[in-house]
């Protein structure tokens, strides 16, 4: 196992000196972000961002994300320039050492939460979903403000992608998914890079998208697509947590082999399609951390690992869900976990 941080680049108000100074983190997980969807990255971008990493003392092998445009989701006739883009941007990366690339295929909204500063009986604040304020949202109207999508898109922007979309179902976005993943999973071998989408988040659809990476059937049929170890997952626990229905620990022992990257929050389920992000362990939310972290160890997962979202705490504030108190506490936290497991296994 391989811990790792995310971050935002320059622009980002945890540096990299407080990630280095975060105990047993190996590598940053970040990206290129001044190049729209579909562009192409400059390898002097790429070797910028491995360049500072190594100046504090971290590797820089995983990506999150290399963005999948709108054009490819829908499959229009805009898809297949944009598709060997893609490819070009993989081979690039893995040039550069990155060895895992997480990415999602959720049509136009990246995760949604209903608000953003969940106050908590302690003082801290967290990102929270209701369904039924969700459900009462227009997003075209503007009534609906998020992180990600918002600044992405004028109104009237919003409002042709969606109508876009009014005509593809499921079925169309899993075709539209099949062609992508058959030109980018074999370039993805060549270039030494495992590929692993993240689960939709949350894990059904929104105002009329479909959303396909959901649950095990889904994730199933999705690894048969092709059915290759680059064709891989980001083992998202708040994501898939956030449908009871998802047996976790079962499913990381059924798709192990093909788990690359996990990202390791806690939630705390408050009524049917509600909830709010905790602090990381067991006993602070719905999931069990341990029980989760102990499969991944129980079927060798030797892949990258992120304290993933995080509280506010102490007074912090910053980018939502990716302040630097709470998820260094959180590595911290899966990092204990981690080697007691492998102790214990050992029987030491």
């Amino acid at each position: 196992m391989k811990m790792t941080f995310r971050h935002y680049g320059d622009s980002d108000p945890v540096s990299l000196e407080k990630i280095s100074q975060i105990p047993q983190i190996y590598s940053i997980v970040s990206a290129v972000y001044d190049v729209p969807a579909g562009g192409v990255w400059s390898r002097e971008s790429i070797k910028k961002i491995k360049d500072d990493a190594e100046k504090h003392g971290l590797k820089f092998e995983v990506v999150e994300s290399v963005p999948v445009p709108e054009d490819i989701k829908l499959g229009n006739e805009n898809a297949p320039a944009l598709i060997e883009n893609y490819c070009e941007n993989i081979r690039r990366l893995g040039e550069a050492g990155v060895k895992c690339v997480c990415y999602n295929f959720m049509p136009v909204f990246d995760w949604l939460r209903s608000e953003l500063e969940r106050k908590s009986s302690d003082g801290s604040n967290s990102l929270a979903y209701d369904e039924n304020t969700v459900l009462s949202m227009d997003p075209v109207k503007g009534s609906l403000s998020l992180p990600g999508w918002d600044e992405s898109y004028t109104k009237e922007g919003l409002k042709d992608v969606l109508s876009q979309y009014e005509n593809i179902t499921e079925e169309m976005l899993w075709d539209n998914l099949a062609a992508f993943l058959k030109k980018v999973i074999p370039v993805a071998h060549e270039a030494g890079v495992n590929m692993a989408i993240h689960p939709d988040d949350p894990p059904w659809g929104i105002f009329g998208l479909p959303r396909i990476i959901t649950n095990e059937q889904n994730i199933e049929r999705f690894l048969k697509i092709v059915d290759m170890k680059e064709n891989g997952l980001t083992f998202c626990t708040g994501s898939l947590g956030a449908d009871v229905n998802n047996d976790l620990i079962h499913m990381i022992h059924k798709f192990g082999d093909r788990i690359h990257f996990a990202h390791i929050r806690n939630i705390k389920h408050t009524g049917y399609r509600q909830f709010h992000e905790t602090a990381h362990p067991t006993s602070c939310g719905s999931l069990d951390i341990y029980g989760i972290t102990k499969a991944l160890h129980d079927v060798g997962f030797d892949g990258y690992i992120r304290p993933d979202h995080g509280r506010m705490i102490w007074g912090e504030t910053g980018r939502y869900g990716y302040g630097l108190y709470d998820r260094a506490l959180g590595a911290a936290y899966i990092n204990g976990l981690w080697e007691a497991i492998d102790k214990l296994s050992r029987g030491e």
